[in-house]
């Protein structure tokens, strides 16, 4: 019973619901103006690749006091360029340690670095202690490549999945999600100037699977919310998808929370107590794209999806029933009404005239009309049309006239007495004829 009655149950059942579909000009501003900060952090800021991807150098020794400007000048001044980025990296519980990146070197002037480095610094152990790492050029580029190569076979063999197993529309719908979720973390890494590596593009291409993989759920979930709706007619196709998004909205949050916990776990260990490194560099990754899929699951790809089933001319035509069905249904009320205090005025005045006879039949505001046959018109001349002719003797019990004075007639009857059926004028019992009464 308790589970019956918890917030999740009563939003399956419908009896709490967030209109996240109505609301998708909200989501869409919010979106646009993060894609927008996106876009000009990574035309302004870039990316800051590793030497994995574009080559080079990194030197790694021990930190003395100095900022990274002043060891930046010290390394371009023996390479000759201007293209070395220095970064202290500070592990708990561990000595802290600079980490110098540079492009290509020939040998001769990465042992000049070193050098540079070891009489301004007075690095322990001299040229030993500074620790160099060499990537070649065709190495990074080559490792970019097949990074571009999986994220476009994986993009490919999504959409044609989704379109497969469920319609082109929802693939589409997934696949705007997917482009947000990138977009976003690759400007949080160029607005941040975090260090893109290959554990990068992993990371990349995990979130991107976790972030289809809840979209891929509410979309079944809606499939099977919206097929019955063409024949019912009772709910358009935006209040079908936004029913199963709130069905499914306690299974995404959580699911996201237990995701993000063990991601988070590993961000800080990865940071604070083993520095820069492949584990910061996954790990960053997986919490920024989670953060950002989840959200798309729930506020993009939903929407997008009611959008363009919505655009289909038989969805189209089930919206504008379901409208007029639901502006129809308001204007009865208010018909109901305003009949009703106009019968209530008219039967005063009835009252006034015949004392009173016909006050009692009008309906009560709000109450739910039937169409019971008699029109307008027929209410009106009803009096006139059935009454019984004045040399006709009344039978006990008969109410007089059809229409509304026939109403007040039956409402006039005193209570417990039961109406006998109407006759008519000059009827009598009759035998069906050639039969004769038996003696």
């Amino acid at each position: 019973m308790a589970r019956h009655n918890s917030f999740a149950g009563r939003l399956y059942r419908g009896e709490v619901s967030f209109d996240f579909v109505s609301r998708k000009k909200l989501w869409y501003s919010i979106s646009g103006a993060i894609l927008a900060v996106s876009v000009l952090a990574l035309l302004i800021f870039g990316l800051n690749f590793s030497i994995d991807f574009k080559g080079g150098s990194q030197f790694t020794f021990p930190a003395p006091k100095a900022t990274a400007t002043q060891i930046e000048s010290v390394v371009n001044t023996a390479t000759g360029g201007a293209d070395a980025s220095a970064q202290e990296v500070r592990p708990i519980g561990k000595p802290s340690f600079w980490q110098v990146q540079t492009g290509s070197l020939t040998p001769g002037k990465s042992d000049a670095v070193q050098d540079a480095l070891v009489a301004n610094y007075h690095v322990p152990r001299g040229v030993s202690g500074v620790a160099v790492t060499t990537v070649s050029a065709s190495w990074g580029s080559q490792i970019s490549q097949k990074a571009a190569e999986a994220l476009i076979a994986f993009l490919i063999v999504i959409v044609a999945y989704l379109t497969i197993a469920f319609e082109w529309r929802m693939a589409a719908a997934a696949l705007v999600a997917l482009a947000h979720d990138i977009v976003i973390t690759v400007g949080v890494y160029a607005l941040a100037h975090f260090q893109v590596s290959p554990a990068t593009v992993i990371g990349l291409l995990t979130i991107l699977g976790y972030s289809l993989y809840d979209t891929v759920v509410v979309f079944d979930k809606v499939r099977e919310n919206t097929a019955p709706i063409l024949g019912t007619r009772k709910y358009n196709y935006s209040q079908a998808a936004n029913l199963a998004l709130n069905q499914t909205l306690v299974r995404s949050i959580n699911t996201s929370l237990i995701a993000l916990l063990p991601v988070t776990a590993i961000l800080i260990v990865g940071t604070l107590l083993l520095g820069n490194g492949e584990l910061k560099d996954l790990s960053l990754v997986l919490f920024v794209g989670m953060l950002s899929g989840t959200y798309s699951s729930i506020c993009i790809a939903t929407p997008v999806l009611a959008d363009l089933k919505e655009r289909d001319p038989q969805y189209k035509l089930l919206a504008k029933q379901v409208a007029q069905r639901a502006a129809g249904g308001r204007a009865a009320i208010r018909k109901a009404r305003q009949a009703a205090v106009a019968g209530t005025a008219s039967g005063k005045g009835t009252a006034a005239g015949n004392g009173g006879a016909g006050a009692s039949a009008v309906s009560l505001p709000g109450s739910d009309l039937e169409d019971d046959g008699d029109s307008p018109g027929a209410a009106a001349d009803g009096v006139a049309g059935d009454q019984v002719p004045a040399s006709q003797p009344a039978v006990p019990g008969q109410t007089i006239g059809s229409g509304a004075a026939g109403r007040a007639g039956a409402a006039a009857r005193q209570p417990g007495q039961r109406q006998q059926p109407t006759r008519r004028p000059g009827s009598t019992n009759r035998r069906p004829s050639g039969k004769k009464k038996r003696r």
